[in-house]
């Protein structure tokens, strides 16, 4: 397996690495003129908590930047902190009850006021608000206070000890907002706020300029950037839309463009367009697994938008997919290893898992996922009552078909996957409808469209997720009944498949003051195997991330454990 067991040291020992600063290249703040990126899927906001999308994630983080982050080796360093708070040092409390970060001394926002501990305490304030609907909450959890220690330092308490106290503040997904500018977006304000949603204030490399929503972001240096020799580049665009297939040719092909990311395409595909010489495809490995989601609470259009999957506390259960049977033969009549060999090659492995590394939490009790069984399917659904009454060749059962809404973005990768899909499901009597969405719109998050993955309404979604760093904690989290998206919530959350058994919140709090390092493995594998042997998810692939980026761009240090871009201040022009 493609796992980083290596990264294991860093939680076991908490021997997190200092910051490494570049080498060379130095000179005067925006040498190198121009650089610019395409992300297929173009963001539609640059406000992180207010987006369960890693492409929101990413263009925010030029702007705005967190107390520590994660490098490309999955290591935990400062940044805008002085230093990683431990025991040893005294940052962390001996029982494990509370985390004292400090502000690096001088440290300002791009319009030059000082931040201070102030901004990390609304921060708090704002993604914990019950109305706001904040993406990021299970970075939070836990947090009885938080409470300034001066001007540059904040500790934050726990209502237990917090055997893994690094979640709220750190990576690309929890950053700190300024809260001169977003104190009057609390709550249900917040995604009201355009202007700051749209253009935040921030410590990163980058200021915003321009901003159109679902096309074009351009970026210019911060002139108050703690470093007074970066970024290197004066101007960055960021160009969104299209498809995997035009965003790799723009780098490896007419090198329109500098760096282009998520290049979802077939392996042989990526490498005819390396042949050219322009540009090197490169790959991070991390947790990402391709998954389908599905659909716990029913989707019909008649309900209308108070009922269309929405959870009600389990009194609007999904007609059929519920059924465990149902999604157990769903689950048993893909072939993932061909999945793999037409998609993902080299850069992917079929799992059975939603939770695939770092090794200490990965399950070995669902293996037998990885065979298809598409007889042993057909099985399980005669022995449910599931039959073909009418002749059609779809299952039924009082009254209720077998047929599926099944969507995901448009991506050549995900189509192709989808019509397998389809074809095997038709052969254990599923109707199967396809459907593809804009990747700008469906990672979206925006509350008022109908097409977003959070929204989800449709029977059956497939995309892929992730979390930053290598403890899963804040990341199990996520399958709480709170985050189940809704539109009290601005349909926020990630509990995508409104998936909701209290049994499986009690694990989440009993990791959360578990110290035992080899405990905290056992636990994070019974919630992986509760939500996989519900068959409300159905992992596929535990995939890389490839990107490219050109041969004259330099520094780059890809991360699939944070933003992509977590080190784009030290990204330079070279000579190829």
């Amino acid at each position: 397996m493609k796992l980083r067991t290596l990264l294991m040291g860093a939680i076991a020992t908490a021997s997190f690495a200092p910051a490494v600063l570049a080498v060379g290249h130095e000179g005067e703040r925006g040498r190198d003129g121009q650089l610019n990126i395409i992300y297929w899927q173009a963001p539609s906001t640059l406000n992180p908590f207010l987006s369960g999308g890693t492409k929101e994630n990413e263009a925010a983080s030029l702007v705005l930047e967190s107390l520590a982050r994660f490098n490309e080796a999955g290591e935990m360093v400062p940044w805008l902190a002085e230093e990683i708070p431990t025991v040893e040092n005294g940052g962390v409390a001996a029982d494990q009850t509370s985390i004292t970060w400090t502000l690096r001394e001088g440290l300002v926002w791009s319009d030059g006021t000082a931040v201070t501990a102030d901004d990390i305490l609304f921060t708090h304030e704002y993604c914990t608000h019950p109305e706001s609907g904040c993406a990021s909450l299970s970075y939070f959890d836990g947090i009885s206070s938080v409470e300034a220690v001066g001007e540059r330092g904040v500790k934050i308490s726990f209502d237990s000890p917090k055997p893994f106290p690094y979640t709220a503040f750190v990576g690309a997904e929890a950053p700190i907002l300024q809260k001169a500018q977003f104190q009057d977006c609390l709550g249900a304000r917040a995604p009201e706020c355009t202007e700051a949603n749209f253009g935040p204030i921030g410590t990163g490399p980058f200021v915003v300029e321009e901003f159109r929503p679902n096309d074009v972001i351009i970026y210019v240096a911060n002139e108050n950037y703690r470093d007074a020799n970066k970024p290197a580049f004066a101007r960055v665009t960021l160009k969104g839309g299209g498809d995997a297939a035009a965003a790799a040719r723009s780098v490896l092909e007419t090198g329109e463009f500098d760096y282009a990311w998520n290049l979802q395409l077939a392996p042989d595909v990526l490498s005819r367009m390396e042949e050219a010489g322009k540009g090197t495809v490169i790959t991070a490995y991390g947790t990402s697994v391709e998954r389908l989601m599905i659909n716990q609470t029913n989707a019909d259009p008649s309900l209308g938008p108070d009922k269309r999957s929405v959870f009600l506390n389990g009194e609007n259960p999904h007609p059929f997919l519920t059924d465990p049977a149902v999604g157990q033969a769903l689950s048993m009549a893909i072939d993932r290893d061909l999945i793999d060999e037409i998609g993902y090659g080299a850069g992917g492995q079929p799992t059975c898992n939603v939770l695939p590394a770092p090794e200490l939490y990965a399950s070995t009790a669902n293996d037998a996922c990885l065979v298809q069984d598409i007889d042993g399917a057909n099985a399980i659904l005669d022995a449910a009552g599931w039959v073909d009454t009418n002749g059609n060749g779809a299952r039924d059962k009082d009254g209720v078909e077998l047929s599926i809404l099944f969507q995901t973005s448009t991506n050549a990768v995900r189509q192709d996957t989808q019509a397998l899909i389809k074809d095997w499901w038709r052969q254990i009597g599923v109707e199967t409808e396809l459907r593809n969405i804009d990747g700008s719109v469906f990672f979206g998050g925006d509350p008022g469209s109908p097409d977003t993955f959070q929204k989800f309404y449709a029977d059956v979604e497939m995309y892929t997720n992730n979390f930053a760093g290598v403890d899963p904690e804040a990341y199990m989290g996520n399958w709480v009944c709170a985050d189940i998206p809704r539109p009290q919530t601005q349909w926020q959350g990630n509990n995508m498949q409104r998936f909701c058994d209290p049994e499986y919140d009690a694990l989440v709090q009993q990791m959360s003051t578990t110290t035992d390092l080899a405990e905290r493995g056992e636990l994070a594998k019974k919630m992986n195997d509760m939500l996989v042997q519900s068959w409300s998810i159905i992992p596929l692939i535990h995939r890389g991330s490839p990107s490219a980026h050109a041969n004259t761009l330099g520094g780059v240090k890809m991360s699939d454990w944070d933003s992509e871009l977590w080190n784009i201040a030290d990204w330079y022009r070279n000579d190829g």
